[in-house]
């Protein structure tokens, strides 16, 4: 029961510690509250037709063809000619979703936003279309219908196709953008003889936006060089010359459309995003007609440096770059709606073709509704901040604010448009770092907490590995009732001034639970002082350096896995070192074969980490190579334990079935990919054994013996078999070539313990995992331990890296899930890629729960070291969170603690999980019940 309770605590702890990191850094950035800010000058365009080309990248359509020709000639010849045109610079993450809500409402949505959902999330934030009077929309079902529910008023109207024709593995994912184009072309059409819609259509203010998914679905499932990519951007190019011809006709050549054309985010060259590489955040933009300057040629200089230009033959006409949240006022400004309230985009002044007043006047607006976010964002924390605490943003307080207004307002009654300009950007400037400075204000308090609490719990943690199991010498307790009373009084008095602070200043919740919980935390260190005392006492009898040298060598390996979490090869460098480890260990001369094979296992592993996780092109032989290479080395092993072990019929049978079951996955892949490049869909057949294989990869080994090497065996083919569907290239072999070396190391650290001298061995091949445990023949720990729980978190960290994870977004490849769907589901594939990062987890996990029963461990003992080296990495990465730099550098050291914190608490989850795979077995009729060896 203590052990339960224990886990449960230690979960909630890490659980709180885990959403710590979302409250300091992931709060949404978003106020209310604000008024709408509306220019009294009449705008340029009526209208404004918004295309936004999905998972284009701006090479690919700027970059014109050898032979000197465009592949999208008209949007060539509105740069050349009539245009303003130029690279639309995207945040991380470059996904759509974020992307469209950057372009449309002007600001960069928080993570927290992003998984609340994708399709049906409503909208809590301003866009221009919900400031528009009408807007009308054609794409897809996974954008159109956030921007349409909880709109303001019945004035957006969708048309979306079928989620079923996402499909990758289409003969033609082009459809889509002719869809679109199809349905445009028909929604005019019939406008002409509906009086009621041309008459709203008629009317100012309103947008048609076009949403064209065919380029970011022919990207994933062919790679952005392939000719179905390159020739999709041609259709879009002719069916926005049509789209541009219809939409001219209908309104008699006015001359009052303005059209931008761009997209949410690029794509790299194997077909991902997600992450910050150019490839990913440059796009294109190109705008025109009515408000926009038309080409403009240079002579001189660009102010860029990048080395595009001249890749796009376009050094001669004036480019203008923009940050992706800047299209929003532009197009607010072009048409003459409010911008966003919630918009942190500058107007792009260079792309307007109108007076200065109505530049001057335009910036003014935009200045005006960044600065009411900040004050909005400045009165929410001095009301819920004591007044004595309460520090002010000083470089706009609310005098200077009141003074750039009137002096922004002189200017442009004088006519001195450009400095009124200059100072209105100046405003915007200081505005936006006001809003980081408020946005940010309690992250330092609560940092203390949460850091307060990190080291109160891996001090107990320690506290309670050295006082239950070390056989360190007992002394009296010398903390007896009374102090134990005083203690609790004295955390009771924190507990209520803590409460009542917090109360006083209206914190969220959460503030509540990241002060509190160190109370109770430190309250059960302190209780556990004596155990502190005890090792005092002891240290005289403890062999001081051998400890020092441990714990130096475990603290340089901590630094060595916190390095890797930004360098993978420092991965293959603490292989090359474990190599060596039975050879200094002087395990060499009495385990020459486990020795061996360990120095192999370590370098055949070492390879991973050199290969790139991502942009690696599809290898289906690699697959069934590593099929064929998981049944050579179990066949292998079946062959050399028949003498030792042998298998029962039934279980023989069963090795058989699974092995043939392996073959069979390892040839799916190979026909699924010929099928998909034949353009004949994904294989039902296929489609079946998939998602068979992988409902069944965690019940398949509960039908096994459970003799330890029996069971694992079965654990290692049930997971392979899934692994293999969800590969396209080499990472397939990681899984083989992992639980080579981790068979190998049961083994050799069974000698480690004859060489300890360590009594009561069994024989690995009779040791099993339902068997009950001998109380009496476990032992307390010794320093040789840390090692083998160093050992665990380093494979543990080498499983997540050695091969395609979760690190870098854009390593996420859909070619990896074809062999179960192709349709777009970003949730189940998201799960499937989950699973393949899991899978390796699982082999180290049930290898270390081997090791614990052949070490004659606890289960709890090892895992409490593990969960002290764990959280020491997850506070050196909590210290290494930053808030400056690039947003990538942001994202990345953010991202870094949440994938160790999130381990955390997946390897305690998993340990459980674990335990029941290797010592559980189902009973099937009568047979079942007989425990055969």
């Amino acid at each position: 029961m203590k052990m339960i309770t224990f886990f449960l605590v230690g979960l909630t702890v890490h659980v709180v510690f885990f959403i710590s990191i979302f409250d300091i850094y992931f709060t949404s950035p978003l106020v209310h509250g604000m008024t709408p800010q509306v220019i009294s000058l009449a705008p340029p365009a009526s209208r404004l037709v918004l295309v936004v080309a999905d998972g284009l990248r701006a090479d690919s359509l700027f970059t014109p063809l050898p032979n000197g020709s465009s592949r999208a000639p008209y949007l060539r010849s509105v740069i050349e000619e009539r245009g303003t045109w130029g690279v639309s610079h995207t945040h991380v993450p470059t996904e759509s979703r974020p992307g469209h809500v950057a372009l449309i409402a002007g600001f960069y949505e928080d993570v927290s936003a992003v998984a609340k959902g994708w399709k049906e999330n409503p909208v809590e934030f301003d866009s221009v279309f919900n400031e528009s009077r009408h807007t009308w929309c054609w794409g897809s079902p996974d954008i159109l219908p956030m921007f349409a529910k909880g709109a303001s008023g019945d004035h957006v109207y969708t048309y979306t196709y079928p989620a079923e024709e996402e499909d990758f593995a289409s003969t033609d994912a082009s459809k889509l953008d002719t869809w679109v184009f199809t349905q445009v072309k028909s929604f005019f059409q019939s406008a002409k003889s509906n009086s009621s819609l041309r008459a709203s259509l008629f009317e100012d203010k309103n947008i048609f936006f076009l949403h064209l998914l065919g380029i970011d679905t022919n990207g994933h499932a062919h790679r952005p060089m392939s000719r179905e990519y390159l020739e999709n951007i041609g259709l879009v190019d002719s069916g926005v010359a049509e789209l541009v011809s219809i939409v001219e006709d209908f309104f008699g050549y006015d001359g009052r459309t303005a059209y931008v054309f761009t997209s949410d985010h690029g794509m790299t060259n194997w077909g991902s995003h997600g992450a910050g590489h150019p490839s990913e955040t440059l796009t294109p933009l190109v705008a025109w007609g009515a408000g926009v300057h038309n080409a403009q040629r240079v002579t001189g200089p660009q102010p860029y440096n990048d080395p595009y230009l001249q890749d796009w033959k376009l050094e001669h006409l004036r480019r203008v770059d923009v940050s992706q949240a800047d299209i929003a006022p532009l197009m607010s400004s072009l048409i003459g709606v409010p911008i966003p309230v919630n918009s942190v985009g500058v107007l792009p002044l260079s792309y307007l073709n109108n007076s200065d007043q109505f530049k001057a006047e335009s910036m003014y607006i935009n200045a005006l509704q960044v600065l009411d976010q900040f004050k909005v964002k400045m009165t929410h924390k001095k009301e819920t901040t004591l007044s004595f605490l309460f520090t002010p943003y000083k470089q706009l307080t609310e005098s200077k604010q009141e003074e750039f207004r009137h002096k922004a307002k002189t200017l442009i009654k004088q006519a001195k448009y450009e400095d009124a300009i200059s100072m209105c950007q100046s405003l915007i400037s200081q505005s936006l770092e006001g809003l980081v400075f408020y946005h940010t204000y309690d992250r330092f308090f609560l940092g203390c907490s949460v850091v307060l609490g990190f080291v109160g719990w891996t001090s107990y943690v320690a506290l309670v590995i050295l006082k239950t199991h070390t056989s360190l010498n007992r002394y009296p307790n010398l903390l007896r009732q009374n102090p134990n009373y005083t203690l609790w009084r004295l955390c009771m008095c924190v507990t209520v001034v803590i409460t009542v602070f917090l109360f006083i200043q209206r914190s969220p919740v959460t503030y509540y639970i990241y002060c509190l919980l160190p109370v109770p935390i430190w309250y059960s260190v302190l209780k556990e002082s004596a155990t502190l005392t005890n090792l005092i006492h002891s240290a005289p009898t403890l062999p001081l350096w051998k400890c020092l040298g441990y714990f130096v060598l475990v603290a340089i390996g901590i630094e060595l896995l916190v390095v890797s979490f930004f360098h993978r090869a420092m991965l293959t460098v603490g292989l090359a070192v474990l190599a060596l480890w039975p050879f200094l260990s002087g395990l060499f001369p009495r385990a020459k074969f486990q020795t061996l094979s360990w120095f192999l296992g370590c370098l055949c592993l070492a390879v991973f980490p050199l290969m790139p996780v991502v942009g690696r092109e599809p290898n289906i032989h690699l697959v069934t190579c590593a099929g064929l290479l998981t049944l050579f080395t179990s066949a292998c092993y079946l062959w050399s334990s028949r003498q030792r072990t042998p298998l029962h019929l039934g279980s023989r049978q069963q090795f058989v079935a699974q092995m043939l079951h392996v073959a069979v996955c390892a040839y799916v892949p190979s026909l699924t990919h010929s099928s998909l490049q034949q353009k004949q869909g994904l294989p039902l057949l296929n489609q079946i054994i998939s998602w068979t294989t992988l409902a069944s990869s965690m019940l398949v080994p509960l039908l096994s013996s459970t003799r330890l090497f029996h069971r694992l065996l079965s654990i290692f083919l049930s997971l392979t078999a899934t692994y293999l569907l969800l590969s396209t290239g080499s990472e397939a072999l990681f899984p083989p070539v992992l639980s080579w070396l981790m068979f190998v190391w049961i083994n050799i650290e069974q000698e480690a313990m004859i060489a300890q001298g360590v009594s009561g061995r069994q024989e690995l091949s009779f040791v099993d995992f339902s068997a009950n445990i001998d109380i009496t023949k476990i032992r307390q720990l010794k320093l040789d331990d840390i090692r083998r729980s160093y050992f665990f978190v380093f494979f543990i960290i080498t499983a997540f890296f050695g091969t395609g994870n979760i690190a870098s977004i854009n390593s996420f490849d859909p070619a990896s899930v074809y062999c179960f769907l192709t349709v777009f589901n970003p949730f189940v594939m998201g799960g499937l890629m989950m699973w393949k990062v899991i899978i390796p987890f699982i082999i180290v996990m049930c290898t270390f729960e081997t090791i614990q029963v052949a070490t004659q461990l606890s289960s709890r003992s090892l895992f409490f070291i593990v969960l002290v080296i764990s959280d020491l990495m997850a506070l050196h990465f909590f210290f290494l969170v930053q808030d400056h730099g690039s947003w990538l550098d942001i994202g990345t050291s953010i991202s870094h603690y949440v994938i160790v914190m999130s381990m955390t608490i997946f390897l305690m989850i998993l340990s459980v999980v674990t335990h029941i795979l290797t010592s559980r077995r189902i009973a099937l009729g009568r047979r079942a019940k007989i425990h055969f060896p």
